[in-house]
């Protein structure tokens, strides 16, 4: 028996344990440490059920099924309480976590080759905006689902702390530092004093000075953008023919939206989608709309969008192939305008962050670094926004996927030993 750390996320999940004092994260796909937190039900095999890129996979390769991901945000929305179709049965959104996490455990398992009875799991500052009740019982919702996985001891750390105990590792001195851990689905931050002499300590409630997070994060950069570039092909902000109403918005931002895509599909939003084709001033961008609805495409447009983002991290503008919809089709994308489409964003993360500084009782000046971490904090705009709240504090970042997850089996062998 042993503990482990678990860091699931709406992205990307990971999980390690300790060998010889220093935290090794479990191959969970392959030689892969890190897994996308995604599921694919395939109706094609009934009872087969697929995880991470070899899901994705499979759905790209227009195999018949469900695919589902951004599992993570069920917990912090009105979706906690769904259930979803798989196939001819409906089964809880939370079962589908579940499920998730069962597989991300039997694979840690083999690979330190013994049960874990204990993990600590890693959590958002914040599941749920200004609502302590609902973000209480996120965490329930998920402490329930590791105990029905297998673990008898379940404890819980936020994840820019578990950030702040990896990068410690690295540090020959003692430092005041911002943690900016800007995930798929919460951006969190954590003012904590760290050092050599602190690493040790077993009791770190003195070191941290402030926490505070937001609901903001990659899966919402990724919804801003496909409404932006996207959808406009598909017939948003076209109009009908009659009365001359705009096209309704409500189905394109839930094709939009990773959490949501899977409710589009369905008979009636087929039919009133093919009755609103009827009455289109431009019908042959509100087709592209049916299309998508009609053959689930869906997803491969939100991983176009995904890619899209990605690349302008590192350029100034992307050229988002959409042939799958449509031969010859793409969105022209750039930084600029992907930068103003979730400027309202970026700028709530700068509030936070300067919040965080504030309540910790410090001044801006007293930060000596930035630790950047999570997927998104690669985006120019993110980083630029984080850095306000402490202008002249060095920004540096780690395993930019992976630093929680280290920080979270750290603290595991810590609780459990």
């Amino acid at each position: 028996m042993t503990a482990c750390g678990l860091d699931f996320g709406t992205s990307n999940s990971a999980l390690g344990v300790m060998r010889a004092g220093t935290p090794v994260l479990a191959p969970v796909e392959g030689e892969s440490t890190l897994i996308p937190s995604a599921i694919f039900f395939d109706y094609e095999h009934m009872g087969r059920t697929i995880f991470g890129r070899h899901a994705i996979a499979t759905y790209i390769g227009e195999h018949d099924g469900r695919l589902m991901r951004a599992l993570k945000t069920i917990l912090g929305s009105s979706l906690i309480d769904e259930k979803t179709a798989v196939g001819n049965r409906r089964i809880a959104l939370t079962e589908v976590v579940e499920i998730f996490i069962r597989h991300l455990k039997a694979q840690g398992e083999a690979f330190a080759g013994t049960e874990f009875n204990s993990v600590v799991h890693g959590r958002p500052v914040r599941f749920v905006d200004g609502d302590d009740e609902a973000d209480a019982r996120a965490q329930n919702v998920l402490e329930g689902i590791a105990h029905k996985v297998g673990f008898k001891h379940v404890a819980f750390e936020y994840e820019p702390i578990a950030a702040a105990y990896h990068y410690e590792d690295t540090v020959t001195r003692e430092e005041i530092v911002l943690v900016a851990d800007i995930g798929g689905g919460t951006s969190d931050f954590t003012v904590i004093r760290i050092g050599p002499d602190r690493r040790g300590k077993p009791d770190r409630k003195d070191d941290i000075l402030a926490n505070t997070g937001i609901r903001i994060g990659g899966t919402d950069f990724d919804t801003l953008l496909n409404v932006d570039a996207v959808m406009p092909l598909l017939g948003l902000g076209t109009q009908l023919i009659s009365k001359n109403l705009p096209m309704p918005k409500a189905t394109y931002f839930e094709l939009a939206t990773w959490a949501t895509i899977n409710f589009v599909y369905n008979h009636k939003t087929e039919r009133e989608t093919r009755e609103l084709l009827a009455d289109a001033c431009e019908p042959e961008k509100v087709a592209r709309l049916y299309k998508t609805i009609r053959r689930h495409l869906g997803h491969r447009i939100a991983f176009a969008v995904e890619d899209a983002k990605i690349a302008l991290s590192t350029a100034e503008a992307h050229d988002m192939p959409l042939g799958f919809l449509e031969s010859g089709l793409h969105a022209q994308t750039t930084r600029t305008g992907f930068e103003r489409a979730i400027s309202q964003k970026t700028h709530k993360l700068t509030e936070m962050a300067a919040q965080c500084v504030t309540m910790s009782g410090l001044k801006p000046e007293q930060v000596d670094t930035i630790f950047l971490t999570g997927g998104s904090s690669l985006v120019p705009a993110v980083r630029r926004a984080v850095s306000i709240a402490a202008p002249n504090a060095h920004a540096t970042s780690g395993s930019d996927f992976l630093s929680v997850a280290l920080g979270l089996t750290r603290e595991a062998s810590r609780k459990f030993g």
